[in-house]
């Protein structure tokens, strides 16, 4: 058990419980998994109302990126190039991210060089703060281009999170592995193909019995028929 003042010690159950109510406390169980499980005396509404108001403030911390799109055509002309650059460089010292996108209509669709020129115009334009997130791509009759502002100097942007890598169990040693059944781990031999001269027909395949005794005949009734032959 954890004290208030921070000091462990060992002791039963209901003792603890018992030393918590006597300094009007609660006792929280911190890890239920130790062997014994530690428990720790607080004022838990106090510890709920702290981690509550952490979390809000934490958030409020947090900035959520935003993605803008600014639209161009192929036959865009100079005064409105410049004029959409200086939205999306203001998009971008809001600290937003930038689609550039290019939309194509019609016959425009056999040029698309001149979308991807665009682009690299409106990039250059931005200037050399500027990095390329999604280079220029097609998406359906679009042509479209992710920037964003690069982060101030000392500070790391976050990296993406990598899958977690595969390992492969090391084999077990010879002291540890487990015996196998020889008749379950030697695999059942397959029988090969019959040849077309010892295929049997339908009438002819039921095997006799195995006993050698001939069949004991049993007692006709009177006026039966026999059987022939």
């Amino acid at each position: 058990m954890i004290g208030d003042s921070g000091e462990n010690t060992l002791m039963f159950t209901k003792d603890a419980i018992a030393l918590a109510r006597q300094r009007a406390l609660d006792l929280v169980e911190v890890a239920p998994n130790a062997v014994p499980p530690v428990c720790k005396i607080m004022d838990y509404g106090k510890f709920k109302y702290e981690q509550t108001k952490k979390d809000r403030d934490s958030r409020k911390s947090q900035k959520s990126v935003v993605i803008k799109e600014v639209r161009f055509s192929p036959k865009i002309d100079d005064h409105d190039i410049d004029t959409k650059t200086r939205m999306a460089k203001r998009f971008l010292e809001e600290g937003n991210k930038v689609k550039l996108t290019v939309k194509f209509k019609g016959r425009e669709l056999a040029h698309t060089n001149l979308g991807r020129d665009l682009l690299q115009q409106v990039q250059l334009l931005l200037g050399s703060d500027v990095i390329v997130e999604a280079p220029s791509k097609m998406e359906g009759k679009s042509m479209t281009m992710m920037v964003s502002l690069k982060p101030p100097k000392g500070i790391t942007p976050p990296k993406s999170p990598r899958p977690a890598a595969t390992t492969t169990p090391a084999p077990a040693s010879p002291a540890l592995a487990k015996p196998v059944d020889a008749a379950a781990a030697t695999p059942a031999p397959t029988a090969a193909p019959a040849s077309p001269a010892q295929v049997k027909p339908a009438d002819e395949a039921i095997v006799a019995p195995a006993t050698s005794a001939p069949p004991v005949a049993e007692p006709v009734a009177a006026g039966a028929k026999q059987a022939s032959a």
